[in-house]
């Protein structure tokens, strides 16, 4: 389902070249759930922007559903992040002056979904996430886990078939952390495809697979502890 082939990315930083990915090659089937480890500055967030279609890399190819992502015009991207992609960041990327139900909203107002539509299910989501309460409250109104719920409300609703996250749980205490995670293998075990940055090892374990990324490179790629 998503493939990356000898995948590279550099930066010019200072006058100096910073491979911040170095020939990657991976493979995450349909259904997977994948996670991603390694310590600070190894690459790990440039890779799933990359794997999203948000990074173009510098050489190499990156593929989704047997197309590649980065030979589609940049409209042709971004309808396919749309429509078959969500993403979940550490920082929530929540609108500040919106509403929980409106922050929410903003993708199915962009996907032009009728305003009735949109506010049912932007509620539904916020339900699922146990928000059910706190429809109209702000993000400041908010702790940090329930800002990140509100962050994944709004990454399913474009019902997405891949879900990549980037430290979704970096900011979060331990409890709230494991619920997190929780929330995510639910929804690998509802058949989405998950791929995860993580610090945390109990979140890493969750996974079916791990990877091990050091220095812009794969060093590994194994079953994790706790995969099913």
């Amino acid at each position: 389902m998503l493939r990356m082939e000898a995948v590279s990315k550099h930066y010019n930083h200072r006058s100096q070249l910073v491979k911040a990915l170095d020939g990657v090659d991976i493979k995450v089937e349909k259904g997977e759930f994948v996670s991603i480890v390694g310590p600070s500055g190894s690459g790990k967030s440039t890779l799933l922007l990359a794997l999203g279609g948000m990074l173009t890399p510098s050489s190499g190819c990156v593929w989704l559903d047997g197309t590649s992502l980065y030979d589609m015009t940049p409209d042709e991207r971004a309808r396919t992040r749309r429509t078959k992609i969500g993403f979940v960041f550490q920082t929530f990327n929540l609108v500040p002056y919106l509403t929980a139900l409106e922050n929410v909203q903003v993708p199915l107002m962009l996907a032009q979904m009728d305003n009735d539509a949109q506010a049912n299910l932007a509620g539904s989501l916020l339900e699922r996430v146990g928000l059910g309460d706190r429809l109209n409250h702000k993000p400041s109104e908010l702790s940090v886990g329930q800002q990140q719920r509100v962050a994944l409300a709004r990454m399913l609703a474009n019902n997405p078939e891949v879900v990549l996250a980037d430290e979704p749980t970096g900011s979060l205490d331990p409890e709230t952390t494991c619920e997190i995670t929780e929330f995510l293998a639910g929804l690998n075990a509802e058949g989405r495809t998950i791929v995860m940055v993580t610090h945390n090892q109990d979140s890493a374990a969750r996974a079916q697979k791990m990877l091990w990324l050091v220095g812009g490179r794969v060093y590994s790629e194994k079953p994790a502890k706790g995969s099913r």
